[in-house]
């Protein structure tokens, strides 16, 4: 009779087999000695001993340069505060609060008037009262930024708080000009009435004298018999005589 053949392992399960067996024992040894050593401790000291730290969950914080836990720490919640007599009169007399104005819009528009128009003359120019530029006016504007100043009939008043503005016009080269001022611009140096209208215009805006058919309003005449009156034109004569005397002299020293 044929007999089974007997099992056989191979020569490297062996080793494994082994290693695994020594690697156990050594553990084992390792773990006995901790244990002993931590058995000998005073039972006077055991509870000084400060805990094991461990440095899994500690990180340098990048402000204060600091080692820190890794867990999220949160403080406890502040405890409510009773009154005492000090807080009492806070308490039972709180501040009061500013009504705010019925137009806020208005308010900041009268705040910046008082700013831009300190004396109030602006105001009073071209408010609704007797002594006030009316439509119909020639009134001549000075401009910082122009040249020579510009002057027109005036057509509207378009008041609107801090932007209220006039409306001028003027021929220009037999071209009719129109020209918007805010009266309140730092811009604008002077505003001057030249001549009044000699009635009382029935409309606001005299948009009209737009069509050709009233359309006849040169200023000019007006502006420089208003100059005569001031004196303008004389100032203005001596001053260019003045300035050919000294052109005159200078060319003679020359000579």
């Amino acid at each position: 009779m044929n007999a089974a053949p007997l099992a056989r392992r191979p020569l490297g399960c062996l080793k494994t087999s082994l290693r695994q067996a020594r690697q156990l024992k050594e553990s084992r040894v390792f773990l006995s000695r901790q244990m002993t050593t931590a058995t000998e401790t005073p039972k006077d000291d055991f509870f000084n001993t400060e805990a094991p730290r461990h440095h899994v969950y500690q990180i340098i914080d990048r402000r204060t340069k600091k080692t820190r836990t890794a867990f999220a720490v949160y403080k406890p919640a502040p405890k409510p505060s009773v009154p005492t007599l000090k807080k009492l009169p806070e308490i039972l007399n709180p501040p009061k609060l500013v009504k705010p104005p019925s137009d806020p819009v208005r308010a900041l528009h009268a705040e910046q008037i008082k700013k831009m128009d300190p004396t109030g003359a602006r105001t009073r120019l071209f408010a609704k009262t007797r002594g006030a530029a009316r439509v119909g006016d020639i009134l001549m504007v000075t401009h910082r930024r122009s040249g020579e100043p510009f002057s027109g009939v005036l057509l509207e008043i378009r008041r609107k708080g801090i932007d209220t503005a006039i409306l001028l016009r003027n021929h220009l080269a037999k071209v009719g000009v129109e020209m918007l001022f805010k009266i309140y611009s730092k811009n604008v140096a002077g505003i001057e009435i030249v001549k009044r209208a000699r009635k009382r215009a029935r409309r606001a805006r005299l948009t009209y004298l737009r069509k050709a058919k009233h359309d006849k309003f040169d200023v000019s005449a007006a502006v420089f018999a208003w100059k005569k009156t001031r004196k303008v034109t004389a100032i203005k004569s001596s001053a260019k005589k003045a300035a050919n005397k000294a052109g005159k002299n200078a060319a003679g020293k020359k000579k």
